[in-house]
């Protein structure tokens, strides 16, 4: 069997197509595969746990089925889903980990990251995130009644999508420096993240150190899927939706 990585699937119910998608296909690895891990946004937008959104029961009896099927989901936030909390994580049965993580993959040091901290050219999107991330604004934003939160989340979307327009393609990738920072700090060989939804398998070295870094794509079109099996083997594919 394989641990699997995706991220990126920004389920929203505009998009039925990805939804019935991710859903089927996670019937078919629920029992099949040694582990899940979705390495952020897995929503278009998520405004609290206390959402009554139909897609938000949908999913998290999904993955709560995949879980009791034997094969563990560990979920990272992503810029889009930060909002995630303990009563999504009961329903859903995921464990929720921190970014960055370190793991062990098949006896491989692995870190893994959403992949917006690597963004680091991008300085208006960091200090952005910085303020989303503080858990003081995240109390204050959870307070705000739903519409209210539901009104914000759209808003943000917006702004989000104006703002991508007026920068270059750039700044809004990895910036390499910081990879190796972050590969040295956390003394990796492999390197797994999504965010900048450009899947693809990059090498690189570091002194006398390589690693590879592995992007995943985004789920909006194609799914994107990362295998990797015991003999140390990592595939990365894309699926028909």
């Amino acid at each position: 069997m394989s641990t699997l990585f995706i991220s990126d699937l920004h389920l929203d119910p505009a998009r039925p197509a990805v939804i019935d998608g991710f859903i089927h296909w996670l019937g078919l690895q629920a029992g099949n595969a040694d582990a899940l891990y979705i390495l952020g946004d897995l929503f278009e937008a998520w405004i609290g746990d206390d959402d009554p959104a139909p897609l938000c029961g949908q999913v998290s009896v999904a993955l709560n089925h995949c879980v009791k099927a034997g094969t563990p989901v560990t979920l990272m936030h992503g810029n889009r889903d930060f909002l995630i909390g303990e009563q999504f994580l009961k329903a859903s049965a995921c464990r929720l980990t921190a970014d960055p993580a370190v793991i062990d993959l098949y006896g491989r040091r692995t870190l893994l990251m959403h992949g917006d901290l690597l963004c680091s050219d991008d300085h208006e999107y960091q200090q952005i995130r910085r303020l989303v991330r503080d858990p003081l604004w995240q109390q204050r934003i959870l307070a705000k009644p739903l519409q209210e939160r539901r009104q914000l989340a759209r808003q943000m979307r917006a702004e989000s999508r104006q703002s991508i327009l007026g920068k270059r393609d750039d700044i809004m990738d990895v910036n390499p420096d910081t990879v190796i920072q972050f590969m040295v700090q956390y003394e990796a060989d492999l390197l797994i993240h999504g965010h900048t939804h450009r899947p693809g398998i990059h090498p690189a070295e570091q002194g006398q150190h390589p690693f590879t870094r592995i992007v995943l794509g985004d789920w909006v079109d194609r799914g994107s899927v990362l295998f990797a099996d015991r003999q140390g083997g990592l595939r990365l594919e894309s699926l028909p939706l």
